[in-house]
């Protein structure tokens, strides 16, 4: 089977904007999608967790996903978040994208119920019966308390054509390595945390679904290109200096710190919805002098 990966390189996780009032902000969105195509990158990622998907309406839904991929035009692959943990609501998410003319989709870990393994399989199975959108799996024990083992992935890549890659967030180096040494060649397989990426990248990986190319686009996918690159030695180094800030966008529940770094970067209003509330100052000053030497803040 052969089939070209949606991406190489970076995919911010896009935060999803709020006005101070709670509204969506849809003209900060498109300056974000702005600043993440001028930075460089390869992709763009609406509706995952750092978009704080669980609390958006399905209204919402259509005209963040319509925005992006209207103001995006072609720049770069659009990706939309639709997984979820009924099958039947994934697949009217993926149905909805699928009509905006997105390029993609991230279908995560059922979260809450805990599938098992074939659970698994037959919710993406039913996704991918809905609709020919290409899917990235998305692995993320810590959010979903459901792993998604390698045997799962191996099989899926073979037997569900429109599975085309997977976003590895278990930080389980022995069932990414197993990814990796056995996928077909059609399969791409991304970090899902941004510390993980050059590791990732120097086994093999494709590229990121990135968290801090929110706040530094075109830093972060300079070091990704860097490592796909091979320049083991430039991008050891771009990791280690972005290293802090890498870390301090996890002093918090994610997006709690990008959402802090950008308002400061007067990029968007400091807006979360309810249950996520801002940091504590002591924490948010951290957040903060992790960034300050790599942010522009606007005047």
């Amino acid at each position: 089977m052969s089939r070209t990966p949606l991406f190489t390189g970076t995919a911010p996780a896009l935060v999803t904007p709020f006005t101070a009032d709670g509204a969506l902000d849809e003209a900060a969105f498109r300056r974000l999608i702005d600043y993440q195509i001028e930075g460089g990158v390869e992709a763009l990622v609406v509706l995952g967790t750092t978009g704080e998907n669980p609390t958006i309406t399905f209204d919402e839904r259509v005209r963040l996903v319509e925005t992006a991929v209207t103001h995006t035009a072609g720049r770069v692959p659009v990706i939309v978040g639709t997984g979820s943990n009924a099958t039947a609501e994934s697949v009217t998410f993926a149905r909805q994208a699928t009509a905006a003319g997105a390029d993609g989709q991230l279908v995560v870990g059922p979260y809450y119920n805990k599938p098992s393994q074939e659970g698994f399989r037959a919710h993406v199975a039913a996704i991918a019966d809905a609709t020919d959108l290409p899917i990235i799996l998305y692995n993320v024990p810590g959010r979903t308390s459901f792993n998604l083992q390698a045997d799962t992935v191996l099989r899926l890549a073979e037997e569900v054509p429109s599975v085309v890659g997977i976003k590895e967030a278990s930080g389980n180096l022995a069932q990414i390595s197993d990814i990796l040494r056995h996928r077909p060649a059609h399969l791409a397989v991304y970090a899902g945390d941004d510390e993980w990426t050059l590791p990732l990248v120097l086994l093999g990986g494709d590229g990121v679904i990135s968290v801090i190319s929110n706040a530094l686009p075109h830093r972060f996918s300079t070091l990704v290109r860097t490592a796909l690159a091979g320049d083991v030695t430039e991008a050891r180094r771009l990791h280690m200096d972005l290293l802090p800030a890498m870390r301090a966008c996890f002093f918090d529940t994610n997006p709690i710190p990008i959402k802090a770094v950008l308002a400061e970067m007067g990029l968007i209003e400091p807006t979360l919805r309810l249950p996520l509330v801002p940091m504590p100052d002591t924490t948010r000053r951290r957040v903060l002098e992790a960034f300050e030497t790599l942010i522009s803040v606007a005047a």
